[in-house]
């Protein structure tokens, strides 16, 4: 795969057939002190690809598995805020209008498109993203789509942009990632499950934490502490 654009000329690509899991391969480099800032790992199928909470990422052929290896000063909890807004932005570009879904899920019509997980080892971060393009999974636990059920893009086409996006949102200012974030987050200003309680969903602050409402009392949740869905849907699948 050629990459002709600046942005792309500071990006290392290890391409594979198949491999177990893109993100695994990156943790190895890592280990093994073989990593370089912007490196990307691609693969057209895993076998054992992993979404959050070791959950199992389905990865057929066709659709797009990178993790990407970027070196770092410290831990930043809003680079999942970048990460999201810049694979939104992407699909923008091909006319297909997405939300997100706290913190990166990526969904169009309600249904997930994409997903990302994000794992630090040593002086690095490690963001391994999906994007349904070909194919997308039956599941029984929510409703996928593709980006070919709206309009026809090729695997590079999507690299491409999401490459130069990850950049643009990179350098930007947080509170401007902040307001596109909002701009485009599922369920802002409604009522969500947060602890297995009802709150509202107010946005989320400069630190990259949660505003969340109880009654008349606001208060700031952080991390994977956080399982957010809404009542109604939660009350759906029982």
């Amino acid at each position: 795969m050629k990459m002709g654009c600046t942005a792309l000329e500071k990006y290392k690509l290890i391409s594979f057939d198949k491999i177990p899991s893109t993100q695994n391969y990156a943790l190895e480099l890592v280990e093994k002190g073989l990593a370089k800032d912007r490196t990307v790992i691609m693969a057209e199928a895993q076998s054992s690809g992993r979404g959050r909470y070791k959950r199992k990422w389905v990865s057929h052929h066709g659709n797009l598995y990178v993790s990407f290896i970027y070196e770092i000063e410290e831990r930043d909890p809003r680079f999942s805020y970048v990460i999201a807004v810049a694979i939104a932005e992407t699909l923008i570009e091909f006319g297909v209008m997405p939300t997100i879904k706290w913190p990166n899920d990526i969904l169009v019509n309600g249904k997930k498109i994409s997903g990302t997980l994000i794992e630090y080892a040593k002086n690095f971060i490690i963001i391994g993203t999906g994007i349904n393009i070909k194919t997308n999974p039956t599941l029984d636990s929510y409703q996928t789509t593709k980006l070919e059920d709206y309009v026809s893009v090729s695997k590079s086409e999507v690299l491409k942009k999401l490459i130069h996006n990850i950049e643009k949102w990179r350098s930007a200012e947080f509170s401007d990632v902040r307001l596109r974030w909002m701009d485009l987050a599922a369920g802002l200003n409604s009522v969500v499950k947060y602890q297995g309680e009802p709150v509202d969903f107010i946005g989320i602050n400069e630190s990259g934490a949660l505003i969340l409402r109880r009654g008349k009392n606001y208060f700031f949740a952080y991390g994977d502490e956080i399982s957010m869905q809404t009542p109604e849907k939660e009350k759906n699948k029982s």
